[in-house]
């Protein structure tokens, strides 16, 4: 990624386990994005709580400390900043429509670990997956745009 900055948000239902993950796989897994500025991440929910113990022990686990990360509501933000949206809301619940407009937007749907606390470590490991899968995609999209000039 060269150009403009990238702005991905991350959202779930109470910004408390599964977007708080993504987040923090994001940032360390495009930790050189992040510090040339090329991309800025967020995550939220459709509303603000705190982000979950067992969401901290699971990154935490891993080596990904996410403890100062806030739980945010989707509603202090505004859909037209980000170019990236990715919902884990699960079946049947998503953001609203202006955030399902943008330059991407995908629904992974994943199980909610903080109803089923003993799934947080395969959970995690499937937003890490898909995190990476997405930033890699970014990449070669970015690179494709630049050859095209």
């Amino acid at each position: 990624m060269t150009e403009a900055t990238k702005r991905i948000m991350f959202i779930c239902r109470k910004s408390s386990a599964r977007s708080q993950m993504a987040e923090g796989f994001a940032k360390q897994l495009g930790a050189g994005w992040l510090q040339a500025g090329q991309i800025r991440i967020y995550s939220s929910g459709l509303e603000a709580s705190s982000v979950t113990p067992e969401a901290i022990a699971a990154m935490e686990a891993i080596g990904i400390d996410i403890r100062e990360q806030t739980s945010d509501a989707l509603a202090d933000f505004e859909a037209e900043d980000f170019d990236v949206v990715i919902s884990l809301c699960g079946p049947g619940i998503g953001p609203p429509q202006a955030w399902l407009q943008r330059e991407v937007f995908e629904a992974w749907q994943l199980d909610d670990p903080v109803e089923n606390p003993e799934i947080f470590p395969r959970v995690r490991d499937e937003i890490r997956g898909r995190v990476k899968t997405l930033l890699l995609s970014l990449k070669q999209h970015e690179y494709a745009e630049s050859r095209d000039r």
